[in-house]
């Protein structure tokens, strides 16, 4: 394409120029015809040539080049850094010649930079378009979702999706998940194949931590996903450090899948669920849905992908760990307590994918969310109020206290124990939590509720027991079973004598 006086002409509208003046009326309609206006369909019957035939022609002014003296430091700088912008170059340029380059001169740089670049400068990657058998290969990631909103009851929903291709047909599938941990993976995968019902040649993935040995170890996969992947006859690959781009078919999916789901969200009009299981089932209707326009190619990978294995492997994590004089153990660099009997003995910790699971003798003692991240604890008060009552002392400055406030009511109660009793106050409210141990956290929140609204009635384990206790009188006396009237009875043998 070429630009004539503000017309951008083209050789193949002169070529129909050509052709259609020895068969139109006059030279006007077959420049009409051809797209172009009638003066530059005079020029070019004269010259009677097309444009990529005729000398440039410069419409720009020409100035001085600024740069042409420290365009040899430019070169230097260039060289030097591969990834250094023009931008970045210029302000160095300003600050060494101070006065001398002005803002309006930028563009100019760019431009050189640009043109040395694509005729002298290095070699760029090349990423090479792969063709995909069917069968062969199936790519998996983590994609993080807080993006999108999704709340639970009101509450944010953090969480990440273990996102599933086969690299033929698009075929995807997905598991709710919370870390990016070893039975994250495990439990992800697993459920991508059993959905499938079967098994392709090989699997990607990036250069997972849980997966992948980013150490000097010779081994290229971690023992527990090498067995993983002999267990359903996998062979594994993973991608080079830095590089992305070469597990792009499930990254693309990701993009496309997310604004899918953000699709259906503005359909369904709320992003709140009433449940995690209500959400779940809301993304297996659209994985469902994305899938449904795959068939045909699935169905060529099926014919020649292999059969599952008999059953599925456990996913679960397992970990002997003892429990300290705190009652606590120390699991995947997180804390969590357990009951008080337990100090001393070593149990055995099963960690899935959300919960972790304490077992002692074969016999499950304990079970509790798994906490996301590292460093991190959960301390459940019953575990531990019976000698916290025993040694109140030791509550004042407990390292774990902000976990001993169940809800903001018993938080509010310790603080007004504290303002009215002062040290004493802590004493009281470890009374108060193990009454909610011992009889019911809810009905202790809601006597505080009560108690809290009123400013002149004092706070204590008495008095919130007393109230429990009257409550479940009242609702005693509130039953009333109305007296059944057994002259019914008569009136109804009486109508039935009459129908025989």
């Amino acid at each position: 394409m070429y630009w004539d006086g503000g017309e951008l002409v083209t050789d193949k509208q002169v070529r129909r120029l050509f052709a259609l003046v020895n068969t139109e009326r006059n030279q006007e309609i077959a420049a009409a015809k051809a797209g172009m206006d009638a003066k530059t369909a005079r020029k070019y019957r004269r010259l009677e040539r097309v444009p990529s035939e005729l000398p440039p022609v410069g419409r720009w002014r020409t100035r001085p080049d600024p740069f042409v003296d420290v365009w040899a430091e430019v070169l230097e700088l260039l060289q030097g850094s591969a990834g250094l912008e023009a931008k970045a170059v210029f302000e160095y340029l300003q600050r060494q010649n101070p006065g001398r380059f002005q803002d309006g001169q930028l563009r100019t740089l760019q431009r050189r930079v640009k043109h040395w670049r694509a005729t002298e400068g290095p070699c760029r990657e090349v990423f090479f378009a792969q063709q995909h058998r069917p069968g062969r290969l199936a790519a998996s990631d983590f994609t993080h979702m807080e993006e999108l909103g999704v709340t639970i009851q009101g509450q944010s929903f953090a969480h990440l999706i273990y996102h599933f291709v086969l690299t033929y047909s698009n075929w995807e599938a997905g598991t709710v998940c919370f870390s990016e941990s070893f039975e994250s993976l495990s439990e992800g995968l697993q459920n991508a194949l059993w959905e499938l019902g079967k098994v392709p040649e090989r699997h990607r993935t990036d250069r997972l931590s849980t997966a992948v040995n980013n150490t000097t170890r010779p081994a290229e996969f971690t023992d527990r996903y090498e067995g993983l992947l002999r267990y359903y006859g996998l062979e594994g690959e993973k991608i080079q450090a830095g590089h992305g781009n070469e597990n792009g078919d499930v990254e693309q999916r990701h993009h496309r899948f997310k604004r899918a789901v953000e699709q259906e969200l503005l359909l369904r009009g709320s992003r709140d669920f009433a449940g995690v299981a209500a959400y779940r089932g809301f993304l297996q209707v659209l994985f469902v849905r994305l899938n449904a326009g795959r068939s045909q190619r699935l169905a060529e990978e099926m014919a020649v992908m292999r059969e599952l294995p008999e059953r599925r492997i456990e996913s679960v994590k397992r970990e002997r760990v003892r429990v300290d004089s705190g009652s606590l153990i120390y699991v995947d660099r997180n804390v969590y307590s357990v009951p008080s009997r337990l100090i001393g003995e070593v149990v055995e910790a099963r960690l899935t994918i959300d919960r972790v699971e304490v077992w002692y003798g074969q016999r499950k003692v304990a079970e509790m969310p798994r906490l996301r991240g590292r460093r991190k604890h959960r301390v459940d008060y019953r575990h531990i109020i019976d000698w916290l009552v025993r040694k109140p002392g030791a509550f004042e400055n407990y390292r774990y206290r902000d976990e001993l406030f169940p809800t903001s009511r018993f938080r509010m109660a310790f603080d007004a124990l504290q303002e009215r009793h002062g040290s004493r106050g802590g004493k009281e409210y470890l009374r108060i939590l193990e009454l909610a141990a011992r009889e019911s956290e809810a009905m202790v929140d809601e006597a505080l509720r009560v108690l809290l609204n009123q400013a002149d009635e004092q706070i204590g384990a008495e008095r919130i027991q007393k109230m429990m206790h009257v409550e479940d009188r009242a609702v005693l006396r509130d039953v009333e079973v109305a007296a059944v009237d057994l002259r019914l009875f008569d009136q109804l043998c009486s109508a039935g004598e009459v129908l025989q």
